[in-house]
């Protein structure tokens, strides 16, 4: 697997290295997918195929205390002893309660408080309550249990390291918890570790306090966690530095920010950025949320990217990169003070991150850095197109797999992809303002959001409907790829007619919408360039200016980055419009078995559709029906015709229109 992902790492530093300009190194996104995608036997020991059990309360807060201590000691066990209590509160009336807890690596010794007895078995733990509690109700209900010496691929004990490791459902397998993102929870942990341990975990450090040998940490998480972002990081003679971020809007006051490291490293690169890193995601997003934040080196066990845990980052070993940082640190804003409700919305999670990346390249060299980074990322996407949309509905309950869940092509680059082309469509102004009021909505922020809360946002800030925005670039696959046409026309007197054609070819899907540049140049070397909305396929666009047309550029900027396009000029390749009804040119033209027929009708009018030869014979009927008004788009088998020139002949209503259609095989 490693020589798999090394080859991976290689090309993605192959891309980047071509298309940026400035500062050239393996994206941070690269190593983040690496490292996930790798985890085939995470999906073996610590998820399940099966959705999470039902759901009837609302986790408030899960305190935690646990004894590390023999751990550390060798042979360095997994095994480990402590108890959760899971604050909750009733949604439902209900006598019991369901959570994960992986049988493979977990025992249940013994239940408490509000919970009464219980089973485990098939990895859910079902705690049976002393009553029925009513809607609105809170209790707790305490479970002590142990891990076995098992290794999951979750709880991680060698040589000195204890760490855990928990996307996208890995939490189950080191304490009982209802393990889905869509219920973040308080985090209370307290960890007794040997006394040459330093241990760093979610929040603000309460206390720590040492008796003999053993040393006790007491970490508080005042901002809810997701489950997978939940972590415990710890080692022997671990080196730690602590730096200081001031606020933006109270400089007097900062928070802590923690790099813990092996000895031999140098955390410096990071160390150097992050104040700096910090100020410009909150100058843009929203002011740095949390009452500390850090990054952790791990060891070989943790030996690809990084880990975007709620205010402490685990990396591989001595992965102190500039560009991993600023990745996984953008994830604190979009993951982690808002997380993905489901795993059908993890583009809210790895596509804006890896979109910050490039968005610190703006930073530094300007937005020249930015787009080369963001080139990068659509020509590995158009490279590597693994096929699938961004969010697929089934991921909501049905978990994917890590390597389609963490897919670099679609979920690291495409996303990216497409939150650029957002901000293309909105404009600077419009987009940042989207951004920031999304972080600063208190529905969404420490809490959880889908997909579809951001396209309501969008369409609030901006008072616009782009429904259609994400339904053609999140939930379909792929890219469009354009055949498009254009013509000159001398109307005399000084005056020239430009007509444009955007013409998608692509099959599945067959159309995506989005607004167009088109760029004219003239013979006196001056341009414009003119933005519309392309709304369906086969579009016609006609100008007309008073001076004389040279060249016609689509998309001048690359702005529409997912996508493949060609611009030929082509008067017979233009749809001939009438003031009734449009035919467009069969395409392919010249066809082999197949081509697509597609005709635009201004009413509903009875339709007779045919194929004829030269001479007016008809070859083959394709519809003669009543047909209503909009664009009505047919695939034509050709395979059983002669090769030749054949028409198409289209009659809807009273008005004929007919088009050459070349069979070639």
């Amino acid at each position: 697997m490693k020589r798999q992902i090394t080859t991976i790492l290689l090309l993605i530093l192959a891309v980047t290295l071509v298309h940026a300009q400035t500062r050239p190194t393996i994206k941070g996104s690269a190593l983040c997918s690496a490292r996930k995608s790798a985890a085939t036997q995470f999906v073996s020991k610590c998820t399940t195929e099966d959705s999470s059990p039902a759901h009837s309360f609302d986790a408030i807060k899960y305190t935690l205390d646990l004894d590390l201590y023999n751990c550390y000691v060798s042979p360095y066990p997994n095994s480990f002893s402590g108890s959760v209590v899971l604050t909750f509160q009733a949604v439902n009336a209900l006598d019991r309660i369901k959570l994960n807890a992986k049988n493979y690596s977990i025992v249940i010794d013994s239940v408490r408080m509000a919970a009464d007895s219980f089973f485990h078995a098939a990895d859910t733990l079902t705690l049976l309550l002393d009553r029925t509690y009513s809607p609105g109700e809170t209790a707790d209900a305490k479970v002590y249990y142990h891990h076995k010496n098992v290794i999951d691929n979750a709880f991680y004990a060698s040589g000195g390291f204890v760490f855990t490791d928990c996307e996208p459902e890995g939490a189950r397998c080191w304490f009982p918890c209802w393990d889905k993102p869509s219920d973040k929870a308080l985090l209370d942990l307290t960890a007794r570790v040997k006394s040459t341990v330093k241990l760093g975990s979610n929040g603000r450090l309460a206390d720590s306090t040492l008796n003999g040998d053993v040393l006790t940490y007491h970490w508080v998480s005042d901002q809810n966690v997701a489950t997978y972002l939940m972590v415990m990081t710890s080692r022997v003679n671990y080196q730690l530095n602590i730096g200081y971020w001031h606020k933006l809007s109270n400089p007097s006051d900062s928070i802590p920010l923690r790099y813990y490291f092996n000895p031999g490293e140098d955390p410096s690169p990071v160390i150097s950025i992050m104040p700096e890193l910090t100020d410009w995601y909150s100058q843009n997003y929203f002011e740095h949320p949390f009452a500390k934040n850090g990054f952790a080196a791990l060891n070989s066990e943790f030996a690809w990217g990084g880990m975007e845990n709620q205010t402490l980052t685990s990396i591989c070993p001595g992965c102190w990169y500039e560009s991993l940082a600023a990745h996984e640190f953008a994830h604190q804003w979009f993951g982690d003070m808002i997380t993905c409700a489901t795993w059908a919305d993890i583009w809210l999670n790895e596509g804006f991150a890896t979109w910050s990346e490039a968005f610190w390249e703006e930073k530094n060299g300007g937005y020249p850095a930015y787009k080369a980074n963001i080139d990068g990322d659509a020509a590995y996407f158009l490279q590597y197109n693994a096929g699938w949309a961004l969010s697929n509905p089934a991921w909501a309950t049905a978990t994917p797999s890590v390597n389609v869940l963490f897919d670099y092509s679609i979920t690291y680059m495409k996303g990216a992809c497409v939150l650029h082309q957002l901000r293309y469509v909105l404009g600077d102004s419009l987009f940042f303002e989207v951004l920031h009021q999304y972080c600063a909505d208190p529905a969404f922020r420490f809490q959880s959001a889908t997909i579809a809360d951001f396209n309501a946002k969008v369409n609030q800030v901006t008072g616009g409907d782009y429904d259609w925005f994400f339904q053609n670039w999140i939930y379909q696959p792929n890219y469009p790829v354009y055949q498009n046409k254009y013509e000159f026309f001398d109307l005399g007197a000084g005056q020239w007619k430009v007509d444009f054609v955007v013409d998608q070819v692509q099959s599945n899907p067959s159309f995506f919408q989005i607004p167009v540049e088109i760029r004219i140049t003239f013979s006196d070397a001056s341009d414009t360039t003119i933005r519309v909305m392309n709304t369906y396929d086969n579009q016609l666009f006609s100008w007309t200016f008073s001076k004389t047309p040279v060249s016609v550029s689509f998309d001048p900027d690359n702005q529409i980055v997912l996508k493949s396009a060609s611009t030929v000029v082509g008067l017979d390749q233009l749809p001939e419009v009438s003031r009734e009804v449009i035919l467009y040119a069969p395409s392919p033209n010249p066809s082999g078995d197949l081509t697509a027929i597609r005709y635009e009708l201004p009413a509903a009018v009875p339709v007779l559709l045919e194929i004829t030869d030269l001479p007016g014979k008809v070859v083959r009927k394709l519809t003669d029906t009543f047909q209503s008004a909009g664009i009505h788009r047919m695939t034509f088998d050709c395979s059983g015709i002669v090769p030749g020139t054949y028409l198409v002949r289209l009659t809807a209503g009273n008005v004929t229109q007919v088009k050459k259609l070349i069979i070639a095989r």
